[in-house]
């Protein structure tokens, strides 16, 4: 009786538990219920199919030939990018969208070699949903498709128009069921490691996969929206644009922070009264002139006259003696020094 009513109290407590958890709900998640079991599903598919495919396609094929395949595909997605680049008016991006389709279908062999994007044509990554919003369709619940995996309602849409305009669907079914067998295979090789990544780092993976998928749609959603806005100039300039170096003083009259590169002197051209400077020449530079012996040019920076009790010494070639003071009440000239 007693193992009875315990079994009994511990279903009505996971009762209990289910029932208060169920509408805790993400609120951009209210079909979590049954996308839980859609993607039960389809990751029973992919470990149990997919995935071993995958691995055995990646085992037998070698890798130059798996990237071959994977820039067949991805070449013929650059026309599905243009075309959703032109919807969006983003004529740059659809300019170099259909240049690497055309660099890469000529010099690429059919797309099987990318050259486009050694020689500068970015890959650039659009959908239909992507598109719509661009032009402010919201993006509605999160779904999870059979087989397709993650989404919401406006890519469900977007979804329809970008497998209705794949160039693959123009072929004959021939030849394209098994190009989207090999796509898919292809994809599928591709992301092994990310699966790997998932099963180490994922405690919940509906909830890792949904949250992942979400974020990286808003991110590409703000590369599709308006253009950056321009970064900042960093450079000091004044109203001339010429570049300022920073830490320099402003000069009288020119805006602040503004470096002033005008030398003291070249504005001074009144003669210096406290120095005895020429005309023109800089201020505050000493006066090394005799005043007795005016320079004949009578321009600044003129090579100074020899000062008299120099001159013996200089002619003789010897060094001049430092010249001693004389006390205050001795009446006699300091004498010239005296030849040995």
């Amino acid at each position: 009786m007693n193992l009875r009513n315990t079994a009994l109290a511990l279903a009505a407590a996971g009762l209990i538990t289910g029932c208060a958890t169920g509408p805790d709900r993400k609120p951009g998640d209210p079909f979590e219920p049954v996308n839980r079991v859609v993607f039960n599903f389809n990751d029973g598919v992919d470990r149990y199919i997919a995935e071993p495919v995958a691995k055995g396609y990646q085992k037998v094929t070698p890798q130059p030939l798996r990237t071959a395949v994977s820039n067949f595909f991805s070449n013929l997605g650059d026309l599905a990018n243009a075309a959703n680049a032109l919807l969006q008016l983003k004529i740059t991006d659809a300019t170099e969208d259909i240049m690497r389709f055309a660099f890469n279908s000529v010099f690429g062999l059919g797309g099987l070699l990318d050259w486009a994007t050694p020689a500068g044509l970015p890959k650039h990554h659009q959908d239909f949903g992507l598109t719509l919003g661009h032009w402010g369709i919201p993006s509605g619940p999160y779904l999870v498709l059979p087989l397709f995996g993650p989404s919401t309602v406006r890519d469900s849409v977007g979804l329809i128009v970008d497998v209705k305009f794949n160039p693959l669907n123009y072929m004959e079914p021939a030849v394209r069921n098994p190009l989207y067998l090999l796509q898919f295979v292809s994809t599928r090789s591709d992301l092994l490691g990310a699966t790997d990544l998932l099963q180490q780092a994922a405690l919940d993976k509906y909830s890792f996969v949904r949250d992942a998928y979400t974020q990286q749609r808003r991110a590409r959603l703000r590369g599709t929206s308006d253009n950056a806005a321009p970064l900042p100039n960093y450079d000091d300039q004044d109203d001339s644009g010429a570049a300022a170096p920073a830490g320099a003083a402003p000069a009288a009259g020119a805006p602040a922070a503004l470096p002033n590169y005008a030398d003291p002197g070249d504005a001074a051209q009144a003669p210096n009264a406290a120095s005895g400077a020429a005309t023109g020449a800089p201020a505050g530079v000493p006066n090394y002139t005799d005043p007795g012996d005016t320079p004949a040019s009578g321009a600044a920076g003129a090579v100074p006259a020899m000062p008299p009790a120099a001159a013996p010494a200089a002619a003789s070639g010897t060094p001049a003696p430092t010249p001693q003071t004389a006390p205050a009440d001795d009446k006699q000239p300091a004498s010239a020094p005296v030849a040995q």
